[in-house]
């Protein structure tokens, strides 16, 4: 009865625009979710994000569409390791982390985020690499030459927080590490000494940490300090950008290593192919040749990375093994050293 007395109620020009309505409303674009789209979560440290961006994500939607005809998007969020790590601890709904060090994804697997050991994937997990460099003003007014010149009465040193930012731990190891190797090759032993004592001497002339490595590079790029540590890839996207930089490649420093790691709490059974196929679709060729565009290192192929003339020459490279892995590398050198020696003294 209601229905009959709201239709008399109606006229009928207002009626057949009611209809015409409701069938145009069944027309309108629907939501990826219902219209078979496919949404990634994918949280990344800081310097990712331009290669996944401008190159990955694309080139992989591209691919999914030709071979299923189901469209793919991405949401990112980028920070420095440690806080990407400490945000899905907290909650958010990342399927898919690309971290700086590898003991990040430790913490999550130890909490249950992460079921599967991506260490039995490709390369150990690892999806590209890059050294550690020092950035200075255009024509390096401190003459700084190594790590060691870091250490100059008058210099003043931009560097990420180590408790944020993986890039910054991958930094103390290579200070670290540089001179341990340095007076390796000149005497025959390494001098743990000598390297505290650089390491020391470096770390208080540092006059800002921010959370991460981009942000470090944006205090940097904003006029603050005479130099930076950081990943080379930051130096080389700040010199194609026509910076008032130069970069200084240390005789003795660190690669720093990239885990991406499913995140398997996190993710639905009906999108398990399509994570599963991006990740395995991080070492094909040409993802991996997008990274070395991007300025990273392949970790699949050598040739790859002579097609980037701008990568510079580290006379004595090592990595986290030199130091035993993160297992041993965090609490022996971040921890023992860094925060107990040198932090806690500046």
């Amino acid at each position: 009865m209601r229905v009959v007395a709201y239709m008399k109620r109606r006229s009928l020009p207002g009626l057949f625009l009611l209809l015409v309505l409701l069938a145009a409303s069944s027309c309108l674009p629907k939501p990826p979710a219902e219209s078979g789209g496919i949404n990634i979560t994918l949280y990344g440290f800081s310097v990712m994000k331009e290669s996944l961006e401008k190159a990955i994500y694309p080139a992989f939607a591209a691919k999914w569409k030709r071979e299923h005809g189901e469209d793919v998007r991405f949401t990112s969020s980028f920070a420095g390791s440690e806080t990407i790590t400490n945000q899905i601890l907290q909650g958010v709904g990342a399927e898919i982390g690309i971290f700086s060090i590898d003991r990040d994804p430790q913490r999550l697997k130890e909490k249950g985020f992460v079921t599967a050991d991506w260490h039995t994937g490709p390369h150990q997990g690892i999806i590209n690499k890059t050294p550690f460099v020092i950035l200075v003003r255009k024509g390096n007014p401190k003459g700084i030459h190594d790590f060691a010149d870091l250490a100059k009465p008058g210099v003043r040193l931009i560097h990420p927080d180590p408790v944020s930012s993986g890039g910054a731990q991958w930094s103390i190891l290579g200070i670290y590490g540089s001179e341990l190797k340095l007076s390796e090759k000149q005497s025959g032993e390494p001098d743990k000494a000598r390297a505290l004592q650089t390491l020391q001497a470096i770390w208080k002339n540092v006059i800002s940490t921010p959370g991460s490595a981009r942000e470090a590079r944006t205090t940097f790029e904003l006029g603050n300090g005479d130099a930076l540590v950081t990943y080379e890839l930051e130096g080389l996207l700040m010199k194609q950008a026509n910076a008032p930089i130069e970069i200084v490649v240390p005789q003795a420093t660190i690669f720093s290593e990239h885990p991406a790691v499913v995140i398997d709490r996190n993710v639905p059974a009906e999108k398990r192919q399509v994570i599963d196929a991006f990740m395995q679709y991080l070492w094909s060729d040409e993802a991996q040749q997008a990274f070395v565009k991007f300025n990273f290192y392949s970790v699949t192929s050598d040739a790859f990375n002579t097609a980037n003339k701008e990568f510079g020459h580290v006379e004595i490279p090592f990595g986290v093994d030199y130091f035993g892995g993160w297992a041993k590398a965090y609490p022996d050198v971040i921890e023992k050293i860094f925060r107990d020696q040198v932090q806690r003294r500046k």
